[in-house]
């Protein structure tokens, strides 16, 4: 389906307005306003944003009864135990925890359940044995814990303290834990309820290192660990994808240069293979798509305590052999996401009658069940239907699914409606999680695809682009795109601005790059300027693009290119057409732009 184009309102008083009031150029102006901010002084607010903004750790629900806790626990001597996740939110949420306790002189561990072989979150085998090994110690779950109804009931049968700190949504009951951490328990009114694991734990932590210091201020010494826990915890928020307003921005916004000054010889390690070292500034981008992935890696391929190990140690030399054995997980997870969704697509095309479909049910006795997820999100977009895959690589015990989304269905609930086929399930709107015996594949493929067609009507503004403006390429300026960094950290909640620009010409013939031809590689002129644009997993418009007779109009999002200091703009493309496909719907703001 051809993405529709959708161009904000042209409040040209409003952008005039927040141009004037700022004295930023009226591309930077229009861009706000395409955002929502109505007048310079809410934009202001979100531009000069402050560490000293965040809220106070102690108006966090249940961060006192937390504190209170853990800091008898730590002047009583007895064993602490961080209960992470294996994801990024859950890895940098425990290496936060840990450290503070450490700092403090705790005796402090932690244990990460196995992916494929324990599972997300509590454990019933793992509450018993840790109870078994010290049942005097205090367990406290980051990122993970506030469904955990039967586990935390168990922990209290067996005399185990339990603090849960969480950030996940809730059911119809909560756990009773000694005391639950999380910004949307029930009659509550904390003010921003969007923070991730990490996030949370941060909180937890400051509100820990103010309690062991005056009451109100940490010591010199908490403080600098603050200073360089939120660089761990930005790490976690982006990598967790949740909004970047309010807290999340400021915590991305200032973590990012504590990445760049602070960080510890485990990050720094990471950050070397990550070919991170020699940039003047980290972006979000450089924790989405370098930081974050190779510490995901670990927990995809079942080594995830490897990863809070690097983020802990204060070894050089095991740092380093951590950092490097992390890349070689991620170039082993890149190899094995690459030969799934080769034989997802080839599944579909032996398969003639499921290409046909409104979704798409696919299972393989050699998918391994800590990649599918990545790789299910691959094909929903390419075959553009929501998708299920399902790993089957242990004969004997049932095959592990994992859904993804696609033009906005409800996945949980289509999955939801089909539970009748299913072991176990859970997820939310975008992602789901599933197990199932291999016998019963078939019935849940027609019962999801039969629900799927009552229930899902795609329609044009389900998978459009929204765009900040349209302009001319000759606008783009180093400057001007320097400007327009300004208004990241760019995220979830908020994207890097989007153009538009119309009638560009093709210069050259259009390339493809990277391993098989995957990516694309382009340069256009319009207005007199040249340049590059490359698009991720798009190689296939190479070819599509060259026999375009004439002009084309494109969709994309400006960067700059920092390469051994020499600083260029090239851009991201999002979408293009042939440029007599759609007329404009937008003023071109880069005529007017100064």
């Amino acid at each position: 389906m051809a993405r529709q184009w959708r161009f904000p309102p042209y409040d040209e008083a409003v952008v005039r307005q927040i141009s004037a009031d700022l004295k930023l150029p009226v591309l930077i102006a229009q861009v706000l306003a395409a955002r929502g901010f109505q007048n310079g002084e809410q934009a202001s607010a979100f531009l000069s944003a402050k560490l000293v903004d965040l809220h106070e750790p102690a108006s966090l629900p249940g961060v006192e009864a937390a504190t209170d806790r853990i800091v008898a626990a730590v002047e009583a001597k007895r064993r602490i135990t961080i209960y992470g996740d294996y994801d990024v939110d859950g890895v940098t949420a425990t290496s936060i925890l840990w450290h503070c306790l450490k700092l403090l002189g705790a005796t402090v561990d932690y244990y990460i359940p196995h992916r494929m072989d324990e599972g997300y979150g509590l454990n019933a085998e793992a509450i018993r044995s840790l109870h078994e090994e010290d049942a005097d110690r205090l367990v406290i779950t980051v990122d993970c814990g506030i469904t955990s109804v039967e586990h935390a009931a168990l922990a209290r049968e067996l005399g185990l303290e339990l603090i849960i700190t969480d950030h996940h949504n809730m059911a119809d009951s909560l756990p009773d834990a000694a005391a639950l951490v999380h910004p949307r328990l029930p009659d509550t009114e904390y003010p921003f309820g969007e923070l991730c694991g990490a996030g949370v734990a941060f909180k937890l932590a400051w509100a820990i290192c103010q309690r062991m210091g005056d009451g109100k201020k940490a010591s010199p010494q908490m403080r600098e660990f603050l200073l360089s826990a939120v660089g761990l915890a930005a790490i976690g928020t982006v990598a967790d994808v949740v909004p970047l307003h309010d807290e999340n921005r400021i915590i991305v916004k200032y973590g990012l240069a504590s990445l760049a000054d602070k960080s510890s010889c485990g990050l720094r390690a990471l950050m070397a293979v990550s070919k991170l070292t020699e940039r003047d500034k980290l972006t979000s981008e450089d924790i989405g798509f370098a930081i974050g992935p190779r510490i995901n890696a670990a927990g995809r391929l079942g080594q995830a305590r490897l990863a809070v190990e690097l983020l802990t140690t204060e070894d050089v030399d095991r740092a380093i052999a951590l950092a490097d054995y992390l890349e070689q997980l991620n170039s082993n997870r890149k190899t094995v996401e690459r030969r799934i969704l080769k034989q997802a697509k080839e599944l579909v095309e032996e398969n003639p009658k499921w290409a046909e479909q409104p979704a798409l049910v696919l299972a393989h006795s050699d998918w391994h069940p800590g990649v599918i997820g990545i790789v299910a999100n691959r094909v929903a977009e390419h075959f553009e239907r929501p998708t299920v895959l399902i790993s089957l690589h242990r004969p004997d015990e049932p095959g592990q699914g994992s859904g993804r989304s696609y033009a906005n269905f409800d996945l949980h609930s289509g999955v939801s409606a089909c539970q009748e086929h299913l072991l176990t399930f859970g997820g939310h709107k975008a992602a789901a999680g599933l197990k199932i015996e291999k016998d019963r594949i078939d019935a849940f493929r027609d019962a999801f695809c039969l629900f799927v067609a009552e229930n899902h009507d795609v329609k044009p503004a389900d998978t459009q682009i929204a765009i900040d403006a349209e302009v001319r390429l000759a606008d783009l300026t180093l400057r001007a795109v320097s400007q327009i960094e300004q208004l990241g950290p760019f995220g979830a909640g908020n994207p890097r601005p989007v153009f538009a620009a119309t009638k560009v010409e093709v210069v050259g013939q259009p390339k493809t790059m990277g391993e098989g031809g995957r990516h694309l590689d382009l340069r256009v002129r319009h207005y007199g300027a040249t340049m590059r644009a490359i698009s991720f997993g798009q190689g296939e418009w190479a070819e599509q693009i060259a026999a375009i007779d004439g002009p084309i109009s494109i969709v994309f999002a400006p960067t700059i290119n920092r390469f051994r200091g020499r600083e260029n703009v090239e851009m991201q493309l999002i979408d293009w057409k042939p440029a007599n496909a759609q007329a404009p719907a937008a003023i071109p703001v880069g005529a007017a732009a100064t």
